[in-house]
């Protein structure tokens, strides 16, 4: 049995700045949702010269209010740790308005795609950072030292920030602890999500951050579970393939019990993630291309 459990206990005042850490200030968007939980959470790290982590989604109000709660303050780093609608866009009102540049990995898809690619729905494809970060890089910012820790998976370009002096993981959308994380092909690969997550476990880190909700205070077993929690997937697919359950489709309707019908498409998405993993590993095969509609068994 998987002792994945999910915090969801966390409350928050839209356009207000909570103190969530000595050093770390946060800021939540106006923009609940099925992936979004109570919405984006934009952290502020530093005080003075500040560092903002994942502006957030182009919604003025938003803006206006972290401007606002940033007055006399100099931005002087905007981190971004991938480039969905809900993390990236306000960026580039935040640089227009006070010329802090942004630091990522690189453009929507730029871990398997060419620049320009329209990669999904969700996606924002006019991010381009002033800077492109890489897996190690080491960046100063209001006497706060960041590691740069690539985490593909849930998209290609996902980086998450290490706050050395705290020993903190700002993990964006990799790790959340009121939800998994949603991988969606074909950007999202999840051989590379589970690559990542067994990255984290190699790694010290004390406190995770991530975007959405509250922050994650015993990281390593968290992500043990989750680990678990998605190879019992992958056993769930064996085990509908053993029993004629050959289409995505159905193995839903047959893995997830009192599914919302709008996380339908999402957990679709998800399954034909693992199958894309497990056939790449030789256990799953099926007749013509590899799609999400497709006729699926296991191999041998």
């Amino acid at each position: 049995m998987n002792d994945l459990r999910f915090d969801r206990d966390f409350e928050c005042t839209y356009g207000a700045i909570a103190d969530v850490a000595p050093g770390i200030r946060r800021i939540v968007a106006r923009n609940p949702g099925k992936f979004t939980f109570t919405g984006t959470g934009t952290y502020i790290i530093g005080k003075g010269q500040v560092a903002v982590i994942d502006a957030g989604p182009d919604i003025p109000e938003h803006i206006d209010a972290l401007l606002a709660a940033l007055d006399g303050e100099e931005i002087t780093h905007q981190l971004i740790t991938h480039t969905h609608i809900d993390h990236s866009p306000a960026a580039a009102a935040v640089k227009e308005r006070t010329g802090a540049p942004t630091y990522g990995f690189g453009p929507h898809g730029a871990g398997r795609f060419d620049p320009g690619k329209a990669v999904e729905a969700g996606g924002d494809m006019d991010f381009a950072p002033d800077n492109q970060v890489r897996d190690g890089d080491i960046l100063e910012a209001g006497g706060f030292t960041f590691e740069c820790v690539h985490t593909p998976g849930h998209t290609s370009n996902h980086i998450c920030y290490a706050l050395s002096e705290a020993k903190a993981l700002f993990t964006g959308d990799h790790v959340m602890g009121w939800s998994t994380t949603v991988v969606s092909p074909p950007d999202g690969d999840m051989a590379a999500y589970m690559d990542s997550l067994e990255l984290l476990l190699a790694r010290d880190d004390a406190i995770y951050y991530p975007t959405h909700a509250g922050p994650i205070a015993d990281p390593h077993p968290y992500v043990r579970a989750l680990i678990k929690h998605r190879q019992e997937r992958e056993i769930q697919i064996i085990d509908c393939l053993g029993r004629g359950v050959r289409r995505i489709a159905d193995m839903v309707g047959d893995m997830y019990a009192d599914l919302d019908p709008a996380l339908i498409p999402a957990a679709r998405r998800s399954v034909f993630a693992h199958i894309i993993a497990m056939a790449e590993r030789g256990e799953i095969a099926c007749d013509g291309d590899l799609e999400a509609g497709a006729e699926f068994r296991k191999a041998g």
